[in-house]
């Protein structure tokens, strides 16, 4: 069975969740609404098992219809942004992971302002606090910023500088930030490209196993 949360962060942030077999294109306002940076995400799908729902603005509905109608996701995926209206904006699909369970990993980070002196440009984005690693310097080696999309889930991402990799420390990051995403009441998310291999591990090792889910849509680059 499912999580509660999970099942309500995505019945929120697609607009239907859960959704019977096959693909399914549902309206949502929130497509056209900005997202947690301030960027707009007008396509947000998932598919789980053979049931996939994608979430286009309104307006779009018919358009993306007709584009997927018949075709597998691989043949129809690059021409989104067109048919969702921003053709400058990219595509993606990755891998979607959640958590219940965090690894019982020490914590490693402290939790600063994203804009703190020394922390990198992605970091940035976030409009709370993120979490990060310094060394006995002060110098950034690893952080972990959290995407608040709506009251029920919140995605994590991780970055490592190359020198401070191999020593453990995403997957110690991760795991002290679904710790808190949950004790907050949501459900921790976690979505990477297939082949980032090392972004899988981090995954593994921190809690969030590979159920299988595949995340996709239209981003800016």
């Amino acid at each position: 069975m499912l999580d509660r949360r999970l099942s309500l962060h995505l019945a929120t942030r697609l607009g239907q969740w859960p959704a019977g077999p096959g693909l399914h294109v549902v309206r949502s306002y929130r497509r056209a609404r900005p997202a947690w940076d301030g960027r707009p995400r007008p396509a947000v799908g998932v598919t789980a098992g053979d049931s996939t729902v994608l979430s286009v603005p309104p307006q779009r509905v018919e358009e993306v219809r007709g584009l997927v109608r018949g075709r597998p996701l691989g043949e129809w995926l690059p021409a989104l942004p067109a048919a969702v209206g921003t053709p400058e904006l990219t595509w993606h699909c990755g891998v979607f992971r959640w958590c219940t369970r965090p690894a019982p990993l020490p914590d490693v980070g402290e939790w600063l302002p994203p804009t703190v002196p020394g922390t990198p440009p992605w970091l940035h984005l976030f409009d709370a606090d993120v979490l990060v690693v310094r060394d006995a310097d002060g110098a950034y080696l690893a952080g972990v910023g959290i995407k608040r999309h709506d009251a029920y889930g919140h995605e994590l991402a991780v970055g490592t500088v190359p020198a401070a990799r191999g020593r453990g420390l995403a997957r110690r990051l991760v795991a002290q930030a679904a710790r808190r995403v949950l004790d907050e009441g949501r459900i921790p998310t976690y979505v990477h490209n297939a082949g980032n291999h090392a972004s899988a591990r981090v995954a593994e090792a921190a809690g969030f196993p590979d159920r299988g889910w595949t995340s996709f849509g239209v981003s800016p680059h």
